[in-house]
């Protein structure tokens, strides 16, 4: 990822439950921004960068990431006692996605729905990142000059959260996938997995590691370093991305009972 310096705090998104906000960058650039200090915590950061470095190696439209350094003083003038705070907690590096001006909220009752094959794409995807926000309710996709774009990630890799939760999380069908808001356009899943695993084997899933700062990935007491955090990480994505057959089998199962 760039590395851009934050120059202007131009305005709170307040529809995230984390008060991301859009900001400018010293590249005269204009990003969204996921902030460290948010209560979300780091963890949404990482799980924000990962899926979105995964999805781009596997062909899939993600605006681009960059790591925004944040200076304390960025806040001082603002009036607003939360945004102060949340950006002196936020300083050092944090995520920032590309903002895509004049984008909409993809609707999938009034626009265009996806072809089978990109629909597809995308479910079998989120099925691997183990995506739980992408619903009718919070479809996270965005239209952009006709295209789909799929943004707001902070909410895969949910077993982040509790690493000792299952003996092997890897292989889970994902159930929750039945809520997907693509799932009844998806018609080719096995065919979208034959395209994507390939994408992302042999170093897709290390190298989207590497995006996230050590910054990102310390005060876990399992692991005693960055990288031996990273590399369970990768150790999961891995057999979770060898197991796919589990959760194209329980995406194809939810799908049955939807048409």
């Amino acid at each position: 990822m760039r590395t851009v310096v934050a120059t202007r705090y131009v305005t709170p998104l307040r529809e995230g439950g984390s008060l991301p906000a859009i900001v400018e960058g010293d590249d005269d650039g204009l990003y969204v921004v996921k902030f460290r200090g948010a209560g979300q915590g780091p963890k949404a950061l990482v799980a924000e960068v990962v899926a979105g470095a995964l999805a781009q190696a596997a062909g899939l439209r993600v605006p681009e990431r960059v790591r925004v350094l944040i200076d304390p003083a960025l806040g001082r003038n603002e009036p607003d006692g939360e945004i102060r705070d949340l950006l002196k907690a936020s300083a050092g590096e944090n995520l920032g996605l590309d903002y895509l001006p004049g984008s909409l909220t993809f609707d999938p009752v009034a626009d265009p729905p996806p072809s089978p094959a990109e629909a597809s794409e995308v479910v079998w995807f989120d099925a691997l990142v183990t995506n739980v926000d992408r619903t009718v309710r919070n479809p996270n996709l965005l239209r952009w000059h006709r295209r789909l774009w799929l943004i707001d990630h902070g909410a895969a890799l949910y077993f982040h959260h509790d690493w000792d939760r299952a003996a092997d999380p890897a292989r889970a069908p994902f159930p929750m996938v039945g809520q997907h808001v693509l799932l009844p356009f998806a018609g080719e899943l096995a065919a979208a997995g034959e395209r994507l695993a390939p994408r992302l084997a042999g170093g897709a899933i290390a190298g989207a590691l590497e995006e996230a700062p050590d910054a990102w990935l310390v005060g876990d007491p399992r692991f005693a370093t960055p990288a031996a955090h990273r590399a369970a990480y990768v150790d999961h994505l891995s057999r979770r991305l060898a197991a796919a057959p589990a959760f194209v089998e329980e995406a194809e199962r939810a799908r049955a009972k939807l048409v």
